[in-house]
């Protein structure tokens, strides 16, 4: 049972890491799924397979070759010197996806507690420096209570959605973009937010080690995700084109539902944002820590202030344009994280008497 227990910590954290501010806004799932129309469920069923063999093989990989960081992830796919480059423009991408994170906080704030776009992002910040002062521990908890709360009130508004008008509109909405532009976004989409996951499942699956529970893990982490967009998308669908208009639409979706569920949901939307930003921070600082020799502490304020700076441009045009190009900057990651084949078989483990 303590393998079990913690094969869901896994995957609970596997499905956090992932779940961030453009997913649990329903951002990320219209711009690289619902937009596509009733072609959205299939190419989710791709990005959902390759989360579960990319996300198993990337921990496995991690604990045989003893990884602690993405560094040591990317020097083995890439060889040590274009390794190093890789890292270099991945911490570059990283700043960038947590000032998405952060502009999603004040996205929340402004757009659904009418406390201000700045109040968000100065909130999010101090709460986050405070729980990254705890490490790793503290991102598995949270993340086991979070995530499975979100799938509980996703699957709410799956239900209010499916009993409305528009509750087939995922089988039958048209899209004008290409098929190419279509069948390339999960890919993108699958490539993108593992070699970002990457900050948190390395050190991880280095940590635990065990080949059972990450395996498990991964398949119960990768399946949810696939759940969870497909969730989101259903939803979506059903009320498009209108929801095209809210930085949050999931959240305006929610104050259909009724004003409690409204205000839980939204504030688990903030708690995912919050859970993602804190886990690739983490990951971030420790990467950072190895070229600049500063106090963690004081190279985590700094992370968070560039972020904030970053946030003033706002949550949709950085979700828009950054995450799509960043897609295509990690397909190579993605390619050769897939054709990898170092890993050395393990003799099978039996239980002891």
């Amino acid at each position: 049972m303590k393998r079990w227990g913690l094969s869901l910590q896994i995957a609970f954290t596997f499905i956090g890491t992932v779940v961030g501010a453009g997913f649990a806004t329903g951002r990320e799932v219209m711009q690289f799924f619902t937009r596509f129309g009733h072609w959205g469920a299939l190419m989710i069923l791709v990005s959902t397979s390759l989360f579960v063999w990319l996300g198993s093989k990337m921990m496995l990989t991690a604990a045989e070759i003893k990884a602690k960081s993405f560094e040591d992830m990317n020097r083995h796919l890439f060889g040590d010197r274009a390794g190093q480059w890789v890292s270099h423009l991945m911490l570059i991408v990283m700043l960038g996806v947590n000032s998405v994170m952060l502009a999603g906080a004040g996205s929340v704030f402004s757009e659904h507690l009418n406390l201000g776009y700045q109040t968000g992002l100065l909130v999010t910040m101090f709460a986050c420096f405070f729980l990254l002062r705890q490490g790793m521990s503290a991102i598995l908890t949270i993340n086991s209570v979070v995530v499975p709360l979100m799938m509980v009130f996703t699957s709410m508004l799956v239900v209010h959605a499916l009993n409305g008008p528009g509750a087939d509109r995922w089988l039958t909405l048209e899209t004008d973009h290409s098929p190419w532009a279509a069948w390339m976004s999960p890919l993108l989409y699958a490539a993108f937010n593992l070699s970002m996951s990457q900050a948190v499942l390395v050190p991880l699956g280095n940590a635990v080690s065990d080949p059972v529970v990450l395996k498990r893990g991964a398949w119960l982490g990768g399946v949810g995700i696939g759940v969870m967009l497909l969730a989101g998308h259903l939803t979506l669908s059903s009320r498009m084109p209108g929801v095209r208009q809210y930085d949050i639409p999931m959240g305006g979706i929610a104050r259909e539902v009724g004003p409690w569920i409204h205000w839980i949901f939204v504030l688990l939307i903030f708690m995912e944002i919050f859970t993602t930003l804190v886990a690739d921070i983490y990951g971030l600082t420790l990467q950072l820590q190895e070229r600049i020799h500063v106090g963690k502490m004081w190279l985590t304020l700094g992370v968070l202030l560039f972020c904030y700076a970053a946030g003033q441009f706002g949550f949709g045009p950085l979700l828009t344009t950054l995450y799509p190009m960043f897609g295509m900057l990690s397909l190579g990651w993605l390619l050769l994280m897939g054709k990898d084949d170092r890993l050395r078989p393990r003799p099978p483990t039996f239980p002891s008497s």
